[in-house]
């Protein structure tokens, strides 16, 4: 069922990954808290939310990720590759485009083992 969220903590939501950059601080005073409000207690109030936009974030940015890798693969010299390769496809794992291995079994003659037999005397 959905929490039903005050205006307040909605609009941290909608600013904690645009305008804030994912800066909690930031994101509490665009949203109108007085900065004797504690980050936990707005955090801990919206920790299944806040977790929520945060793959919702990933997922979006997923496509960056892949476009600069495509720019990697034009322009392989380019400096800072390396890097721009490892934090995109660690942003790629995270949202859920992991490279997969595929194992192929084969046996020219199959080998079935079965259970051993009760004895019973």
């Amino acid at each position: 069922m959905a929490k039903n969220l005050t205006d307040q903590q909605q609009k941290f939501l909608e600013v904690l990954y645009e305008e804030a950059h994912g800066d909690i601080r930031t994101a509490m005073r665009i949203a109108g808290y007085s900065d004797n409000t504690t980050r936990s207690s707005v955090t801990n109030a919206l920790a299944e939310e806040i977790a929520s936009a945060t793959q919702k974030f990933i997922a979006e940015s997923a496509t960056k990720a892949v476009y600069s890798m495509y720019e990697v693969m034009t322009d392989p010299v380019k400096l800072g590759n390396k890097e721009k390769m490892a934090a995109s496809k660690d942003l790629l794992d995270r949202a859920g485009f992991a490279k997969t291995e595929k194992v192929e079994v084969k046996a020219e003659e199959p080998v079935f083992i079965l259970p051993a037999k009760n004895k019973e005397s």
